[in-house]
C-alpha cells in the first residue's frame, strides 16, 4: 500500500524588492506597479491616503492611479473604501503559469515514476523566496512524500532555491552549498525545508530574463544520489529546451 506523508502548507507575506525608477522608465507606470506590489504586501488593504503616503505622491495622483487599476480589474475598493488586489491579476498570472505547468507536467510525471519519488517544479517569487508551482506524486511506489503546491520558502534554503542560486553568477557571501550546486549541476539539501526530507534539484536552463525555476525530487533517503541527480538534471534540461 502506498503511504503518503503530508507536509502542511506554509503561508506568509512575500517581501517584494523595492525598485528605484531611472530616467528611462515611465514614472506613472512605475507608481502604478508599486501600488500593486504594496497591496501584495498588505492583504487587509489600504486607503488612498495610505497609498499616497507610501508612494510619496499627492493624494490626487494616488486616486487617479487607483482608478486606472480598478478599471483594469487589478485592484478593487471595498465598502470601507480600502483598496486591495482584484481578480484581473489572477487572469494575467494564470496565462503565464499555465503555459509553464502544461510543458512541465509530462516531464515531472516521467521523473516521479522513474525514480519513484515526488517530483516538483519550484519558481523564484522574489529576491528572497521561491514557490512550489507544481507537485507530482509517483503512480507506483511503496512510500513517497506528499505536499501541496503553493508553499513558499526562503530562496537560500532547500535544494530548489540553492539550485537556482547556483545557476546565477557567484556572490562573495553565498553558501558553500550554492557553490557546490554551480559546480555539480544540482543541489542537495537535508531537512532545510522539512526536517525529515531530502531534496535534490537542478535549475531549469532558460533564456536571459526568463523564468528562474528548478525541478527536483523529495525523498526520505538519498543512497543513490548520483542516479537521482542525473534524472533531475535530465528533466530540468528537457524543460529548458521546451522553454527556448
Amino acid at each position: 500500500m502506498t503511504q503518503n506523508r503530508e507536509i502542511p502548507a506554509q503561508t506568509g507575506h512575500i517581501e517584494l524588492p523595492r525598485i528605484e525608477p531611472d530616467a528611462g522608465m515611465s514614472k506613472t507606470l512605475h507608481n502604478g506597479l508599486e501600488i500593486l506590489e504594496l497591496l501584495a504586501r498588505t492583504p487587509n488593504g489600504l486607503s488612498v491616503s495610505e497609498i499616497a503616503e507610501n508612494l510619496g505622491v499627492h493624494r490626487t495622483v494616488a486616486h487617479r492611479l487607483v482608478r486606472t487599476l480598478e478599471a483594469h480589474r487589478l485592484c478593487r475598493r471595498d465598502d470601507h473604501k480600502r483598496i486591495s488586489l482584484d481578480t484581473g491579476l489572477v487572469a494575467l498570472a494564470e496565462s503565464v503559469e499555465q503555459d509553464l505547468r502544461t510543458l512541465a507536467r509530462p516531464i515531472l510525471e516521467d521523473l516521479a515514476d522513474s525514480v519513484e519519488a515526488t517530483a516538483h517544479l519550484v519558481v523564484r517569487e522574489s529576491d528572497t523566496t521561491v514557490r512550489a508551482m507544481m507537485v507530482i506524486e509517483p503512480r507506483r511506489s511503496d512510500v513517497h512524500i506528499a505536499f501541496r503546491p503553493g508553499q513558499v520558502h526562503p530562496l537560500d534554503r532547500g535544494s530548489a532555491g540553492l539550485a537556482i542560486l547556483g545557476s546565477l553568477p557567484p556572490r562573495p557571501d553565498e553558501r558553500p552549498e550554492v557553490t557546490r550546486a554551480r559546480r555539480m549541476g544540482y543541489a542537495i539539501s537535508a531537512g532545510e525545508v522539512v526536517s525529515t526530507t531530502i531534496g535534490i534539484s537542478a535549475a531549469v536552463p532558460s533564456r536571459a530574463g526568463g523564468t528562474q525555476a528548478a525541478i527536483g525530487v523529495s525523498v526520505f533517503e538519498a543512497d543513490d544520489e548520483t542516479r537521482l541527480a542525473s534524472a533531475v538534471m535530465s528533466a530540468a534540461s528537457a524543460l529548458g529546451e521546451l522553454l527556448r
